[in-house]
């Protein structure tokens, strides 16, 4: 499968992954190796495998003649960053303008 990653799907990857985080952190204090164990499945699927589809891409690309930086990689890297801060942050503030039920 080859995808063509651009900053746009890098943003919604960031997005999802962010908007994701808030129901796996639970499991991060909970001791019990079961949740450990849906903590590392969950990272996964919501963070890990977005983030490589929809930033860095899959497929063959031809290696680099020299070292040279790619930056479309930094481009869509620092899009998938910017937009997790900022939908962590709009969640963050949706939950401390809703009254508490």
């Amino acid at each position: 499968m080859k995808t063509h990653p651009t900053p746009i799907t890098a943003a919604l990857a960031g997005m999802f992954s962010a908007a994701c985080w808030p129901w796996l952190w639970p499991l991060f204090k909970d001791p019990s190796s079961a949740s450990t164990a849906w903590l590392v499945v969950g990272t996964l699927l919501c963070i890990a495998v977005p983030a490589h589809a929809f930033v860095v891409g899959f497929g063959h690309r031809a290696e680099n003649a020299g070292r040279t930086v790619d930056v479309a990689l930094l481009r869509r890297i620092a899009a998938w960053l910017a937009a997790a801060v900022l939908t962590t942050g709009a969640l963050a503030w949706q939950r401390a303008a809703l009254p508490a039920l």
